[in-house]
């Protein structure tokens, strides 16, 4: 693919044509380029030149590294573009144009944010378990204070119908010791 075709597949996979923070990256990139290397003989590199001619990284990363080949990059050619070879890990500036493989690096925050997705789906379910539980706990309770209030009336019924029959008949506890005291004094 040329390299326009290169970014433009890079971008739709959620990432950019690959940058080169140091060397062990360039040499992992190489390593596993590698594996690919019957297809083509280097990979694009999101390294461009702007209009001004500055180089720059297509994430927009600081081009702290460089891994050029000898003679390379040449100042006069502002519209070509850079492959990193993938058999000697050096970078080379070639015609944009020219069909070459590609490497795409998608940013580092897309670990993060599936993490953070994962993190979320925890708070929330015990979210959701602490709320059942506190729904299960106040219906017990509201059960339990439903059934204590029937038995305190179930009781204030039962006393209610004993004061009732000591109305009744006329009698209460008090007076019927008495009476009975009285029935053993006059006998005697």
């Amino acid at each position: 693919m040329s390299w326009a075709q290169s970014v433009t597949q890079c971008i739709q996979s959620g990432g950019t044509l690959a940058s080169v923070e140091d060397l062990a990256e360039s040499n992992f990139l190489v390593e596993h380029a590698d594996l690919h290397t019957s297809k083509t003989s280097g990979f694009w590199i999101g390294i461009y030149r702007n209009v001004n001619g500055q180089l720059l990284w297509q994430d927009n990363s600081a081009l702290d590294f460089v891994n050029w080949g000898e003679g390379q990059p040449l100042e006069d050619q502002l519209d070509y573009c850079v492959e990193l070879s993938a058999f000697s890990g050096y970078w080379s500036i070639l015609p944009c144009s020219s069909q070459k493989g590609f490497i795409c690096k998608k940013p580092k925050s897309g670990k993060k944010d599936k993490a953070h997705g994962h993190r979320n789906m925890w708070i929330l379910l015990t979210l959701v378990l602490i709320i059942l539980l506190g729904v299960g706990f106040m219906f017990y309770f509201l059960l339990k204070m439903k059934t204590q209030s029937g038995t305190e009336r179930e009781a204030r019924r039962h006393s209610a119908l004993l004061e009732y029959s000591h109305v009744l008949t006329g009698r209460d506890n008090e007076n019927d010791s008495t009476d009975k005291e009285k029935n053993e004094h006059s006998v005697v």
